[in-house]
């Protein structure tokens, strides 16, 4: 397995996601479902970065969370989008280079002293980057249906659009 062989699966969800984030309302950007929740703006901004995590993933060992290591926070849904792409972007070049070999090494999450999981690339580029943002992105799909936002297709028709 190299890291093309990710590339149609990756292709799917980020155009779906890019969809999703499109539909983020402007003037809603400060909603939040619950007081413990990131607001609208900060759960899109989060999606949108999450694709630099290949990058960092294929180029790296581990990642400290406790250290300041995500980009800065975009004021509006356009720049939230041409964040995301620019992401997708060189993710999708660190995928199309990467080799079966640099799959394979064990990569390790920490958040300061404590060490959260240390797996192979492979296992971190599906489990804590693809799945991760698409947990997020269903998330963020919730939050669009509870401020009147029509909900785009992602696996399947949604009450408000066929596919």
């Amino acid at each position: 397995m190299n890291g093309a062989m990710l590339l149609p699966e990756f292709d799917q969800e980020m155009a779906t996601t890019r969809r999703v984030l499109e539909r983020v309302p402007d003037g809603r950007l400060d909603f939040k479902p619950h007081p413990k929740s990131f607001s609208m703006l900060e759960l899109a901004s989060h999606i949108a970065n999450i694709p630099t995590w290949t990058g960092l993933t294929l180029t790296s060992t581990e990642l400290d969370l406790a250290q300041d290591w995500e980009r800065g926070t975009p004021k509006n849904r356009d720049e939230v989008v041409a964040g995301f792409d620019a992401a997708v972007a060189e993710a999708r070049g660190a995928l199309e280079s990467a080799t079966s070999d640099d799959l394979m090494v064990g990569w390790t999450l920490k958040n300061g002293e404590r060490t959260q999981f240390t797996i192979p690339r492979a296992a971190v580029l599906r489990s804590f980057v693809l799945s991760h943002l698409v947990h997020h992105r269903a998330q963020l799909g919730v939050y669009l249906r509870l401020v009147d936002v029509p909900v785009p297709s992602v696996y399947g028709p949604t009450a408000d659009e066929a596919m």
